[in-house]
């Protein structure tokens, strides 16, 4: 068994695309995974499964979610191990400015991280910090400026439907949940 982490994009966001994560969970029970921890309401799953390849529970969490709610929400599906590994290359900015907002972008396959720095364009210096492993990209930028930063502006890009993003708070907790779940 492998322990993975599902990130669903765009879920109860402004009272959009409602998925209940007690009724999701249980779901995903029936469907064959093992393990299955909701965090928060905007999508965060952990779970254990025998399936590896991640395309293919990628497809597994977005049936789940249509057959029950009737939404089709990207997922994105990361392992517990990458997201460790990811977690251990982290730069030494990240997260340690308390005047500062900490992002982790992940982007979702088959995009590649490169596609996405060349869409969004390299950061601005002096209002923003990015580096990336693999398919984490960390982005850090000062709340007085933010709106200044190139990063901010992801939204309007086409690469926005590629990603998605938590904060340093929300992927600090994955990374604790999943080291418990093991």
């Amino acid at each position: 068994m492998t322990t993975y982490i599902a990130l669903l994009r765009g879920v109860n966001v402004g009272g959009k695309n409602r998925v209940v994560m007690a009724t999701l969970k249980e779901r995903l029970e029936q469907h064959g995974f093992t393990k299955v921890v909701t965090y928060l309401n905007s999508g965060n799953v952990i779970f254990d499964s025998e399936e590896t390849e991640i395309f293919q529970l990628a497809k597994d969490c977005e049936k789940v979610i249509e057959a029950e709610f009737g939404l089709k929400i990207i997922v994105t599906i990361v392992s517990a191990e990458d997201l460790l590994a990811a977690l251990e290359q982290i730069p030494e900015w990240w997260d340690t400015d308390k005047a500062s907002k900490h992002n982790v972008i992940f982007v979702i396959p088959p995009t590649t991280t490169e596609e996405v720095i060349a869409s969004v364009g390299e950061a601005k210096a002096e209002y923003e910090k990015v580096a990336y492993h693999e398919r984490v990209i960390f982005w850090s930028a000062p709340i007085k400026t933010f709106s200044r930063s190139r990063w901010s502006k992801i939204v309007g890009t086409k690469m926005y439907s590629r990603i998605t993003i938590r904060n340093a708070n929300t992927v600090n907790k994955l990374a604790e949940l999943v080291q418990k779940n093991n």
